[in-house]
């Protein structure tokens, strides 16, 4: 080509990046190779190979929730945009915004072996799809899948044809559109009234966050110390009050024992950010014979899983603000409630204690409380799906919910280790941990470890191994069955994190895992620990 012109394939790489995108994620083909290599070597961009299209679109999906900012990946067609469907589901459940550049097939070559109805595809995931309608609108179109990503909070597949990438562009627009995010609300007149009588009538009030009210944190603090209420959170938010006296973490079937039993002294629930999913409310247990006060900014929210006594389509800090401001001008005392508490053992889980398990097998909360004490505390969480998590959220902390990653919005196993290593191009200066179990790390861990050895991440693997697939092990056992089909002989994952480049190191003994403990302290490379566990040991999920 000569070098005063200008294609297609240049064009899409310069619109992404005048979206500030640094980092791409993703898998070339022939529909998108040229416009990878240019956002590399035209833009400066940065582009991390994964090994499954899928793992892109988790790597991206972690990004954006981690950095804040928009998350990334490309794909070609046909068959790498099937591989994404699950991916691409788990998105569009957690509400969280990227942009996947999906390469499609030439409109005049029918007969290519990867033609599909993609747009059909992504329909059935949840996700959006955007098409490139023509190279002259190639940078208006980039715009809208960014600006649709933003406003509806979820990924958009912008499809762009293959045929398109060698033609000579149309004269380059720089084109931009502002999302307007007013924050809103304050509510008033008669539902604010009735829910803020409610909450003044109150005498055993908790303050409850979820993840759309993670940026209110200071204001639900100022609320809780006005009303003297303990703080909580849901799953997603985990961590956002860490530093609080009376912060009892995960409410829910997450709860610790003291948790449980302050929440089930209360007679007020003020909600913020979430949608009461039936693990918060104990499947509605926890909030008979309380009054629920509800704050979301999206009203699809509200009842969606929980019918609240009174709700505020509204922004959860000005909202908080707003409350206690009337709280004060009728003089409300604080209602004591945090007196009756002990604050320490509101998130205190009874401690795991080695005791009979198999041969060669560890106790496994014993192991997690282990683990918590000396793994890096200033470092990113992230968890796989399976019979092993809850314990994990519970025991394993989470510095703040930005940094916390829970990847079972689709219930899926399989996709904890691709968001961990998106995670850490986020946060490229903090150790990312990984719980998973074997079941998982066998769907999806495995084809992307070699991933996190190549480009060098700081990563810590914890591969829960009880040689079963867990939640059917139960079942079977339940029914007084043979569990026989739900176990399985696994390599080693030890030997094969070592196999794949990165540190193996398996713990089948209190002797065993001290020797991991020192080999975390003194990595140099990503480090995969394989507890060996007994599937009798392993808890029930907390449901």
């Amino acid at each position: 080509m000569s070098d005063d012109k200008k294609y297609v394939y240049q064009s899409i790489a310069q619109a992404v990046c005048d979206h500030e995108v640094e980092t791409m994620f993703g898998l070339m083909g022939d529909a998108n190779l040229f416009m990878v290599d240019h956002f590399v070597r035209g833009c400066g961009g940065d582009f991390v190979p994964a090994a499954h299209e899928g793992s892109s679109v988790l790597m991206a999906l972690a990004y954006s929730h981690v950095k804040g900012k928009m998350g990334v990946a490309t794909i070609t067609h046909g068959p790498a945009l099937t591989n994404t469907v699950t991916a691409l589901a788990e998105g569009a459940r957690a509400q969280i915004p990227m942009v996947l550049l999906a390469g499609d097939t030439a409109v005049s070559d029918p007969q290519n072996l990867q033609n599909i109805d993609q747009r059909e595809v992504v329909k059935v995931t949840g996700a959006g799809f955007e098409q490139m309608r023509s190279i002259e609108t190639v940078s208006r179109d980039v715009a809208r899948a960014f600006y649709r990503a933003r406003v509806e909070r979820r990924p958009i597949v912008l499809n762009m044809p293959a045929d398109f990438m060698w033609q000579e562009a149309a004269p380059y627009e720089k084109v931009l559109h502002h999302v307007f995010r007013t924050p809103a609300i304050v509510p008033e007149g008669e539902a604010f009234d009735n829910a803020l009588g409610m909450i003044a009538s109150a005498k055993r009030p908790v303050v409850l966050a979820g993840g759309g009210a993670t940026h209110a944190r200071d204001q639900l603090v100022r609320l809780a110390e006005r009303m003297q209420a303990p703080l909580a959170t849901t799953l997603k938010a985990k961590g956002l009050f860490n530093d609080q006296p009376y912060n009892m973490d995960i409410f829910g079937t997450l709860s610790t024992p003291a948790a449980y039993e302050a929440i089930d002294k209360a007679d007020c629930i003020i909600c913020f950010g979430t949608s009461l999913h039936h693990f918060t409310t104990d499947k509605g247990k926890l909030m008979k014979g309380k009054r629920v006060v509800l704050v979301n900014d999206q009203p699809s929210e509200v009842g969606r899983n929980y019918h609240p006594d009174a709700a505020l389509i509204a922004d959860a800090a000005l909202t908080a603000d707003n409350i206690v401001y009337w709280l004060d001008e009728a003089e409300i005392p604080p209602t004591g409630f945090t007196d009756e508490l002990d604050g320490p053992t509101l998130t205190e889980h009874p401690l795991g204690r080695p005791g009979d398990v198999a041969e060669g097998c560890v106790p496994f909360v014993h192991a997690l409380d282990r683990l918590e004490e000396v793994l890096p505390k200033d470092r990113v969480l992230t968890t796989d799906g399976g019979r092993f998590m809850t314990e994990v959220w519970c025991r394993i902390s989470a510095p703040h919910p930005r940094r916390f990653l829970v990847n079972v919005n689709f219930g899926s196993i399989g996709l904890g280790l691709q968001e961990a290593i998106g995670a850490g191009f986020a946060e490229p200066d903090k150790p990312v941990i990984h719980f998973t179990g074997d079941g998982g790390f066998m769907m999806g861990g495995v084809n992307e470890f070699n991933t996190a050895v190549r480009l060098n991440r700081d990563l810590i693997v914890i591969v829960c191994n009880d040689s079963a697939y867990g939640a059917e092990h139960i079942q079977f056992v339940d029914k007084k069955m043979d569990p026989g089909l739900s176990m399985f002989e696994w390599p080693s994952f030890a030997a094969l994190g070592t196999a794949l480049g990165g540190q193996g190191l398996l713990v089948k003994s209190e002797a065993d895992l001290d020797d991991a403990i020192k080999a975390i302290e003194n990595r140099d490379r990503p480090i995969l620990i394989e507890l060996s566990l007994d599937p009798d040991d392993v808890p029930r999920m907390r449901t």
